[in-house]
């Protein structure tokens, strides 16, 4: 019976650490906003991470343990499955609706005001000396808490490749939820911004952005207890979390780093991104 709990404790612990990425990227908007360089930059990484982590790892070891039909098949109905995802639960795709109008040629990044530390959720309203903050957009921080509720959905099926890649080989999982890990650090920064510039106050910012992530040990565990039990399907789970990955960044990660950032830092940000997954998956072993 600890045989069979120790991988699923192990799986558990590495899909928290994945998932505290996106309270590290809550946690950067708060302290400094992002320019259009840094907001590019920054999405590059992730996108080159996930495109690298996709293709190279995780089609890959589909390949080779199931063969083509399996890897083929497992990435399109991940593909599949997150198209039909967003088609039934769309949400707002990073900064799109947010900024739009007047402010559709700004930076998705503004700074967060700090409020005072009262109870419950605080708005816009008087400072301590009478003055007025600026008032809240409720149109803000309805897109923020949308794009939430869309990136809670995204991680789970990320946690399903943290489990599938443990299930597989544990040196494999950690390299796989340290990847996704600074995968999660622009989302965390993409769901605190849009509430901290619409009135919310910057520490329940920080931890919606940070509570976003939770959903990944979630899919880890489910990936865990159902392959432990059907271990021959690992190789089309492994697939099935390249499809997913691959899809999320070209639907939303590429467009919005090339809209709201600047287009050659985004490029940069890219090819370290890839550069990372060479470095990580060399220093492993993987």
């Amino acid at each position: 019976m600890i045989t069979q709990l120790s991988p699923l404790l192990n799986v558990l612990l590495l899909s928290l650490v994945a998932s505290l990425g996106t309270g590290l990227g809550g946690l950067i908007a708060i302290i400094r906003r992002p320019g259009r360089r840094s907001y590019g930059f920054l999405m590059g990484i992730t996108a080159g991470v996930m495109l690298c982590l996709a293709f190279l790892e995780l089609v890959n070891k589909a390949w080779e343990l199931g063969g083509a039909l399996t890897a083929t098949l497992g990435f399109g109905i991940g593909a599949a499955a997150m198209f039909f995802l967003d088609y039934l639960a769309p949400h707002i795709r990073f900064g799109e609706m947010e900024y739009r109008g007047e402010h559709a040629t700004e930076s998705p990044a503004d700074e967060c005001e700090d409020r005072r530390p009262r109870r419950g959720w605080r708005f816009a309203g008087k400072g301590r000396r009478g003055g007025q903050h600026r008032p809240i957009d409720h149109k803000l921080v309805n897109s923020g808490l949308l794009l939430a509720i869309g990136i809670t959905l995204h991680n789970l099926p990320e946690g399903i490749a943290v489990g599938a890649g443990y299930m597989h080989n544990p040196q494999f999982g950690l390299f796989v939820a340290l990847a996704i890990m600074l995968h999660n650090i622009p989302e965390g920064l993409a769901t605190a911004l849009p509430l901290c510039k619409g009135g919310v106050r910057r520490w329940d910012a920080l931890r919606v952005a940070f509570l976003s992530g939770f959903a990944e040990p979630v899919g880890a565990l489910l990936a865990g207890l159902f392959l432990t039990s059907f271990a021959s399907l690992v190789p089309a789970a492994l697939a099935f979390a390249g499809g997913v990955m691959v899809f999320i960044t070209l639907d939303e990660l590429i467009p919005s780093a090339r809209e709201y950032g600047n287009v050659h830092w985004t490029s940069l940000g890219i090819i370290l991104g890839s550069m990372f997954v060479f470095i990580l998956s060399a220093v492993l072993g993987i």
